[in-house]
């Protein structure tokens, strides 16, 4: 697979060693001289010097071929939204993704169709949440595109779901229990199926009925 990185920091930098070393062929685009040079030294050929929201550098990293991938990992969100667009619109690349620095900029990575997206500050707080939940509920996977999320309940002693049976649960409109763990095994649930206290529940739902679904499985 050919894939095209955008940005020779520390993340470009050892997504680019981990790919290689997976068999891939791989060109990174670096920009700053300093960085280039050592990049240069340990990559050799497969390094080029430019800014990648120029089209010129990318068709110079062979853009145009296209690349069966593109990561946008600057440091500079603007940057990476440019590169994210022209790859998929101007050069057709059917899959980017992109880094996000400030998460308060993934609406714009959101209106303009640039998924998926990677936020480091993101994985972070949501390792956080598992570790301390909010509520009973943890945030475990966004579906951008279908407007869809996955959420993580646990189900205790004072839980509103607690003895009910899946198929009497009030969910949301469109929400689903699409699996239950209980004692380290996961079962894909029914109607008939009983939540017991302990129980870890996962959910379907749209983005914005959370309250919704919290108080049909905890607390009002």
């Amino acid at each position: 697979m050919y894939i095209l990185i955008a940005g020779g920091g520390k993340v470009g930098t050892n997504l680019m060693r981990s790919l290689l070393a997976a068999g891939h062929e791989v060109t990174l685009i670096e920009q700053r001289p300093y960085r280039f040079e050592k990049l240069e030294a340990e990559f050799e050929h497969q390094v080029m010097r430019g800014d990648a929201t120029e089209l010129f550098v990318l068709e110079r990293a062979g853009i145009k071929r296209p690349p069966d991938l593109l990561v946008a990992a600057t440091g500079d969100d603007e940057d990476n939204i440019i590169i994210g667009q022209l790859a998929r619109d101007r050069y057709g690349v059917e899959r980017v993704i992109a880094r996000i620095n400030d998460p308060r900029n993934q609406p714009y990575f959101d209106l303009l169709g640039i998924s998926p997206t990677v936020s480091a500050t993101g994985a972070i707080l949501a390792l956080i949440e598992h570790e301390v939940p909010e509520h009973g509920m943890i945030h475990l996977l966004e579906l951008r595109k279908e407007n869809l999320e996955i959420v993580e309940v646990t189900i205790d002693e004072q839980a509103n779901a607690k003895g009910k049976r899946c198929g009497t649960l009030k969910l949301p409109e469109g929400a689903r229990v699409i699996s239950v763990v209980r004692n380290g095994t996961a079962i894909v649930p029914d109607d008939e199926t009983q939540l017991q206290p302990g129980d870890q529940v996962l959910a379907m739902l749209q983005p914005g009925k959370e309250d919704e679904l919290r108080r049909a499985l905890l607390h009002d």
